[in-house]
């Protein structure tokens, strides 16, 4: 149950593309990043009333940064140089460095079925998403890579760090949303500054994006890092773009070929490999 509850951040995240191109303004990824963090960490905030205290201040700037600031730059900025699809598939490479950082901060041994189901998966997410005509940014792929080890990083501390005793998980988030907000606002400032007009279509698409793509999704996406196995929760960061591809389908009447359904079974495959991998009793010694 837990697993499928924390499965709902990623659904919801695959949502990201369609707003973002649909929704938002044009060509300004660290606005988007900023209103989809920092109300929401200011409305968590005013609910529960707490604030970090000794070394959680530190923790909360790092996660903050990590999981929140960097992270929505980096994705924004490279959704904005990519398709729609690349930017899924780079950005969605996590698992991978996920699993080259856990026996490094974790001290976790990586299993080789969680490691073969991250590289079907990222594969698969590649077939489902990549089309013969997609143009590939080298700026997009880089900027795409750095968010994918941003989001890497983050989860992993998320699980060495823990959370604080007595604290809501929903507090916690709220830090981060705070601080991730902190960090891109005076960039947004220096490098994009104010939109001139924000007509009602931009304002829907930022309170969707810092209720529901911020407050509801990094809530349960936190809470899932506290109670599951690290790689299986970043393993699930890939139904983000399978997301993406239906709506694709469903709202933009795009077709998929024989290989992209295929891709998308791959995907699947590759998440029961992981969460079957994270039920296996560890070896000792």
């Amino acid at each position: 149950m837990n697993l499928l509850i924390t499965a709902l951040t990623p659904v919801i995240w695959g949502t990201t593309y369609f707003v973002t191109t649909e929704f938002l303004p044009a060509d300004r990824p660290l606005l988007a990043g900023f209103i989809r963090a920092f109300p929401a960490g200011l409305m968590l905030l005013a609910w529960f009333r707490v604030l970090p205290s000794g070394a959680w201040w530190w923790k909360s700037i790092v996660l903050g940064v990590l999981n929140i600031g960097a992270f929505f730059a980096l994705l924004f900025w490279a959704t904005f140089l990519l398709p729609g699809g690349v930017a899924a598939v780079i950005t969605n490479t996590s698992p991978l460095w996920v699993i080259a950082l856990s026996p490094i901060l974790l001290g976790a041994r990586v299993r080789s079925l969680q490691l073969a189901a991250a590289v079907v998966a990222v594969v698969g997410v590649a077939t489902l998403v990549f089309s013969p005509g997609a143009q590939l940014n080298p700026q997009g792929i880089v900027v795409g890579l750095a968010g994918a080890l941003c989001m890497a990083f983050g989860v992993v501390l998320t699980k060495r760090f823990g959370r604080p005793e007595g604290v809501p998980g929903l507090a916690v988030t709220g830090w981060q949303l705070t601080f991730g907000g902190l960090f891109l606002l005076p960039l947004l400032l220096l490098l994009e500054g104010a939109p001139a007009q924000v007509s009602g279509e931009n304002l829907l698409g930022f309170l969707y994006m810092f209720t529901i793509n911020g407050v509801v999704a990094y809530g349960l996406w936190f809470r899932g890092i506290s109670l599951l196995d690290t790689v299986s929760v970043a393993m699930l960061g890939v139904i983000s773009p399978v997301t993406a591809t239906l709506i694709g389908v469903f709202l933009n009447g795009e077709e998929l070929s024989g290989l992209q359904w295929a891709g998308g079974g791959a995907v699947l495959v590759a998440l029961v490999l992981a969460n079957v991998a994270s039920l296996q009793p560890r070896r000792r010694g």
